[in-house]
């Protein structure tokens, strides 16, 4: 095909968008929408095909499909059964299997960044208890959920894209649920066989450039266990009370007896006030434990339920009326609407109870209160500075099983009854929202519109390289190059849309590459299906680097890793997954 002007706008905004995002610390969604922007602006798209994307099928579905995962969030759905699962490992390799398996069958059925960013916490808790460098933890999370992704039609993100641009350009195309599995399944069973094979020479221990716990206020707080609580009879060390990153069990007060030095074998009782002393973060995961809550009877008389509440902590000032009273008798609640739950003073251990401790100046209060106490206080007197702890609202535990059901419905209703994705999602969202899973604020709060964004100005962008015939021309030129051997064209598209996903990200190469890969099949004469399947596997595929897909960048810092570590590791992995989708694809969808 001859050059034009449209063709050449095409490619160099194209080529621009590609190394603004390997080379520049500029958003994928800025970037893109900018060069959409460009190419509606100049005329080489029209508005119908520039906008097209933000109408997709599978763009909606997966901003619901956010919506649901935050729902098991909020719930404790998904963390409580990861903590179960996860148990007691033997060594760095059966930790690694424990973490890859459900993280890949979890990974399969919700869109897997949301899962690697509820398991993160969870997994870097379970890595201090169990003594392991959680470098050794983090990357094979990321990778577990990329492998699982690719086995059904729902698990990334990109796939649900790609499947509904394929649905619109190809009569009757389209994935089933699980029809990508041909691929997906052989690829997640040798790359955790690989991984587990290789981690001791390619994986190596790294800290994390900020831990968590290096913070050195130490708080003391008291935790009660709930008459109905589910750790009643369990031991300390079944309970997960045992080493609790951070943190310690100092004492436990039952019936007024005091058990100090506890034992790993004491077994809990109901009404059972553990005493705990440690920093702030593991004050946030002893809040999540199903069956412990803050033992004051203040938590209980706030205005608002535990579900709207958070904490926040409070440095008392040296004008505070309440110096030199007890917390008791400062009557705290009443003054300001909150629950002084813990308490940290120049980094000492206070004795006794919470309300038996004098407030002094400079004390930093550990408080259970309504998120407007921070915006309320901010420039009170009494205090010198008011900050909210993140992400420290107490999950809605006792409705993770509804979560849980509804999860399973939408799962059986799409693979049993063949309810379309879109409608299953919004059903299972609804009902997450109507049985108070979900507020609406969080559902709003959880739809990442980045990732929207830059897969929707994406889809802009592969239309303009339709309508300008730049596809057609990048077709002809891999057809040149493999000739008239389909194989061979397959595994060049593949290489192409492997190097972009690595080089920018996922969803912005598959979108990309998408029309040039039909393009190269209606060029050949061939059924499109399999040139669309490598393009789906090879930029869900991506292990080379951390900017390639969002779960590498999310245990880029928290694992301590470098941009060399990815490489290594990784380069022989979408090796494999490369070879391996060119032998499965011909055998399962004929040219």
């Amino acid at each position: 095909m001859n050059w034009n002007v449209d063709i050449a706008l095409t490619l160099a905004t194209v080529l621009l968008a590609i190394l603004a995002m390997a080379f520049l610390s500029v958003a994928p969604d800025i970037v893109l929408a900018g060069g959409l922007s460009l190419l509606l602006v100049t005329g080489v798209v029209d508005v119908t095909g520039a906008l097209e994307g933000f109408s997709n099928p599978g763009l909606i579905t997966v901003a619901v499909l956010f919506a649901v995962a935050e729902g098991l969030r909020q719930t404790g759905g998904i963390s409580f059964l990861g903590q179960r699962v996860l148990g007691t490992p033997k060594s760095i390799s059966d930790a690694q299997s424990r973490v890859m398996v459900p993280t890949a069958l979890l990974s399969a059925f919700l869109n897997n960044t949301p899962v690697v960013a509820v398991i993160m916490p969870v997994l870097n808790d379970w890595g201090k208890k169990s003594q392991m460098s959680v470098s050794k933890l983090m990357l094979p999370l990321s990778y577990a959920a990329i492998l699982g992704g690719l086995c059904t039609r729902i698990g990334t993100s990109t796939t649900l894209v790609l499947d509904g641009i394929l649905r619109k350009n190809v009569p009757d195309a389209g994935l089933s649920m699980f029809e990508i599995a041909w691929i997906g399944l052989p690829a997640t069973v040798i790359g955790i066989f690989y991984i587990l094979t290789v981690h001791r020479w390619l994986l190596p221990e790294r800290k994390p450039a900020i831990s968590q716990f290096d913070d050195p206020r130490e708080y003391t707080i008291e935790m009660l266990v709930e008459q109905s609580s589910p750790l009643i009879g369990k031991t300390i060390e079944a309970a997960g009370l045992r080493h609790l990153p951070g943190m310690f069990l100092m004492e436990i007060d039952r019936e007024g007896h005091v058990l100090a030095a506890v034992s790993p074998e004491e077994r809990l009782q109901a009404n059972d006030r553990l005493v705990f002393v440690g920093v702030v973060e593991s004050v946030v995961d002893l809040q999540r434990l199903p069956g412990l809550t803050p033992a004051t009877d203040q938590v209980f008389k706030l205005d608002s339920p535990r579900s709207h509440r958070c904490l926040i902590e409070a440095v008392v000032s040296n004008t505070c009326p309440l110096i030199n009273m007890t917390i008791r008798e400062s009557r705290f609640r009443t003054r300001y609407n909150a629950a002084v739950i813990a308490v940290a003073r120049n980094g000492q251990r206070l004795p006794g109870k919470i309300g038996d401790i004098r407030v002094a100046p400079g004390d930093t209060l550990l408080l259970e209160a309504h998120p407007s106490f921070e915006s309320v206080q901010r420039n009170s007197r009494d205090f010198y500075l008011v900050s909210r702890i993140e992400d420290s609202t107490p999950p809605r535990s006792e409705r993770a099983w509804i979560a849980q059901g509804v999860f399973v419905f939408m799962i059986v209703a799409v693979t049993g009854f063949d309810v379309p994705m879109l409608d299953a999602s919004l059903v299972a969202a609804g009902l997450l929202i109507a049985t108070r899973c979900l507020r609406t604020t969080e559902a709003r709060r959880a739809i990442d519109w980045s990732v929207l964004i830059t897969m929707a100005a994406g889809i802009g962008i592969g239309n303009a390289m339709e309508q300008s015939g730049a596809a057609e021309m990048i077709a002809g030129g891999m057809a040149q190059v493999g000739g008239a051997n389909p194989t061979l064209v397959l595994a060049i598209v593949y290489g192409v849309t492997m190097l972009f996903t690595n080089l920018i990200t996922a969803k912005a190469a598959g979108v990309l590459v998408f029309p040039i890969a039909l393009a190269a099949a209606n060029r050949l004469g061939v059924d499109p299906m399999p040139f669309a399947i490598a393009v789906m596997v090879a930029a869900a595929a991506s292990f080379a680097t951390p900017i390639g897909y969002q779960t590498n960048l999310m245990v880029y810092g928290p694992g301590g890793y470098r941009y060399s570590d990815y490489i290594r590791i990784g380069v022989p992995l979408s090796l494999i997954i490369w070879g391996l989708s060119i032998l499965i694809i011909p055998q399962v969808w004929a040219f």
